[in-house]
């Protein structure tokens, strides 16, 4: 249930996104030349500002996925004490691949959804 609720939330922030851009795609004709171009540039890239919305979605999953992890690890060492050294090592670096992944995907989202 909790996945169809945030496959929910996230198409509707990709359409509330999409809005602003076919909005913009109309040009007065009291515009300038640099003008005309910008919007066009716009059309063409619909998705650019997709680019918030996905970095904001990131760095939210990355935040939830470390707090997840530093909460099962703090119930663990108050259960085990004597395990404490072992499960915080496991912790720290399971935390440094959270964080790896989530600069990869902040890396592929500014690279594939750029306005250029």
């Amino acid at each position: 249930m909790k996945l169809l609720k945030m496959a929910a939330a996230v198409l509707g922030l990709w359409l509330m996104a999409q809005a602003p851009v076919e909005a913009q795609q109309f040009t007065p004709a009291n515009v300038g030349e640099a003008a005309r171009i910008a919007y066009a540039q716009q059309a063409r890239h619909g998705f650019s500002d997709l680019r918030a919305v996905g970095v904001g979605l990131v760095i939210i999953g990355a935040a939830v996925g470390i707090g997840w992890l530093a909460r099962s690890a703090v119930e663990s060492m108050a259960r085990q004490p004597e395990v404490a050294g072992n499960i915080q090592t496991a912790m720290i670096i399971a935390a440094a691949l959270i964080e790896g992944v989530t600069f990869f995907a902040l890396i592929i989202i500014m690279l594939f959804v750029s306005p250029y």
